[in-house]
């Protein structure tokens, strides 16, 4: 990510190193694309779902039909913006990480796709899942900004094939229904 951001002459913002004090350094900052972790992001969530589990009476009723509204879109359509929903609930949430986040990003570890979606609804934007390895420089696939489906790490970046390998001792088959498991071997470029 820091190579492709200088590579494309981007501003690179660090934080303080404290991690309390990360949502005042993003209001300084103002990112447009946020990369992270799960671990950040489900302290995150946390954060929000408290919040929104402490309202009560109508405020409760109206976050309510916010999250659940634009769940429904996301799923249907991979919609992450509402405009009367996004005026009353969701533009102050978003103002957390500096009000100009267009793009987050998660990898490093699995992320619950209950987590992801929330994250979704809450900042207005789309939160891509990526895999990858050192061996393969960085990212080996990303899920796509289009795609209404989430808990997935999505396909192959352009310049990576992916193959399934039997691994017979485990029980490992690429033929194995519903699901091919495997050793995932890659071949590509980027790989070394």
């Amino acid at each position: 990510m820091f190579a492709c951001a200088c590579m494309y002459g981007s501003r690179i913002g660090y934080y303080q190193g404290d991690p309390l004090k990360l949502m005042e350094d993003c209001a300084v900052l103002g990112p447009t694309i946020f990369p992270s972790v799960p671990r950040l992001y489900n302290k995150i969530y946390g954060k929000i779902k408290g919040q929104f589990d402490a309202l009560t009476g109508c405020k409760r009723w109206l976050v309510d039909s916010g999250v659940s509204s634009k769940q429904h879109y996301l799923n249907q359509d991979a919609a992450v913006t509402h405009g009367c929903y996004d005026k009353l609930i969701f533009g102050k949430i978003k103002n957390l990480l500096g009000g100009k986040v267009r793009l987050m990003i998660t990898a490093s570890a699995p992320i619950d796709h209950n987590v992801l979606d929330f994250l979704q609804v809450c900042f207005c934007c789309p939160m891509l899942e990526g895999y990858g390895l050192s061996e393969s420089s960085g990212a080996a696939s990303f899920t796509f900004s289009e795609d209404p489906l989430s808990g997935h790490v999505g396909g192959p970046v352009k310049s990576v094939k992916f193959r399934l390998k039997d691994v017979p001792e485990m029980q490992y088959l690429a033929t194995d229904k519903p699901y091919p498991r495997g050793e995932l071997c890659m071949k590509g470029p980027i790989v070394f």
